[in-house]
């Protein structure tokens, strides 16, 4: 197909269509615990990967506003399989931030880089001529099966965090990934042992969060200068919003036709319980939403200020994208209590949305107790501290 261009519209009616392939392919991105190769191969070419790679360096030049929408609209077919499509399109994003030979390494035949990115620092850096040798072993590098490159987090020797890319070749995967949830994204382990990487390949990670990474300067008016941290909350956030918009729909239909057990042939849909529930989750999803686009404004807004983005306007991301996770899972949860024991079968949309948002809400972002505090604590005027991961 040929590949899609940004600000066109186009993209919001490519996703309502890839969607119900995601939600036809569900069960079977289950089973392989990975997102089909059909999939990726059809949202290569649509050029969603590229979607936020900035047009000097082929790529679609998108707007957050755009990217998050059309990722919202995938994960109203499959959870898991549009929040690993959406981690590898942001993570080219990231690796636009990155050194310009590491760029021109990445970018030069014309495809986008597949890097899986588990960014928890678990790795240890010491740095030697010519670049580091690191050794480590990460958990949660979602889309691993599709990877090209890798890029992992490390503690320097002597010094601070360390993001380093390498070949995917060059690193181990093991296949741990059996989950009740987001079953798809086959966020396995990856493993690296005394493994030499260039200089050229890595980035510090403190350069990465608080001042101006050098590959901001190579792409003047993209997006790459925007902050890290509150891009990455936000498309985090998204897949558990169009899952709750997805079975808002599946709920809806099912209740138009369900006739109630033991009820003398009385629709579902006609009673007064079903009524409140479907209201109650209307409300819910809804306030997610508006959630949502108020986040999605603020970082428009505030973005091009880079890593000079207000601490408060970092607290109220992270503890926006929490409280969308939040909402969705109550939706999710109150439509599920009322949408008969027949739901629970693995062929229906429903269950596996409830287990992929109870999954992302269990993601240390959304932590409401965590979040909140942080967002409390702000509030006050009291300093954050490297742990809040603004």
């Amino acid at each position: 197909m040929a590949r899609i261009t940004t600000g066109t519209g186009a993209w919001a009616a490519w996703a309502d269509a890839q969607s119900l392939l995601l939600a036809e392919r569900a069960e079977e991105a289950e089973t392989l615990r990975s997102v089909p190769e059909a999939t990726v191969r059809e949202v290569e070419a649509a050029g969603y990967f590229a979607m936020m790679v900035p047009r000097d360096l082929g790529g679609g030049g998108a707007s957050f506003t755009e990217f998050f929408d059309v990722s919202r609209r995938l994960a109203k077919g499959c959870t898991s399989s549009a929040w690993t499509l959406s981690f590898l399109a942001m993570h080219a994003w990231l690796l636009c931030k990155f050194e310009p030979a590491l760029q021109v390494e990445l970018f030069a035949d014309g495809k986008v880089p597949l890097a899986p990115a588990p960014l928890a620092p678990t790795g240890q850096a010491v740095k030697v001529d010519g670049g580091y040798r690191i050794s480590g072993r990460w958990e949660w590098a979602t889309g691993v099966n599709h990877a090209d490159w890798l890029m992992v987090h490390c503690m320097e020797e002597g010094g601070g965090p360390r993001f380093c890319v390498l070949p995917i070749g060059e690193a181990v995967v093991e296949d741990v990934w059996r989950t009740a949830g987001m079953v798809a994204t086959g966020s396995n382990t990856v493993v690296v042992e005394d493994l030499f990487v260039p200089e050229h390949r890595t980035l510090s990670a403190l350069l990465m969060k608080f001042a101006s990474p050098p590959g901001e300067a190579l792409h003047p008016g993209a997006t790459v200068n925007f902050p890290m941290s509150p891009a990455l909350a936000i498309v985090a956030a998204t897949p558990a919003l169009g899952a709750a918009e997805g079975a808002l729909e599946t709920f809806t239909a099912r209740m138009k036709a369900k006739v109630q057990a033991y009820s003398g042939g009385v629709k579902a849909g006609d009673m007064p319980a079903t009524h409140l529930r479907l209201g109650e989750a209307l409300a819910t999803v809804r306030a997610a939403r508006l959630i949502w686009d108020d986040a999605i404004a603020r970082l428009e807004r505030e973005g091009p200020l880079g890593n000079a983005m207000p601490v408060e306007s970092l607290a109220h991301i992270r503890l926006a994208s929490a409280d969308i996770v939040r909402l969705a899972n109550l939706a999710i949860n109150t439509m599920s209590a009322a949408a008969g024991a027949s739901s629970g079968f693995l062929t229906s949309p429903l269950q596996r949305q409830l287990r992929d948002v109870q999954m992302i809400r269990g993601h240390v972002i959304f932590d409401w107790d965590r979040a909140t505090q942080i967002g409390g604590k702000i509030a006050l005027g009291i300093d954050p501290s490297p742990a809040d991961l603004l």
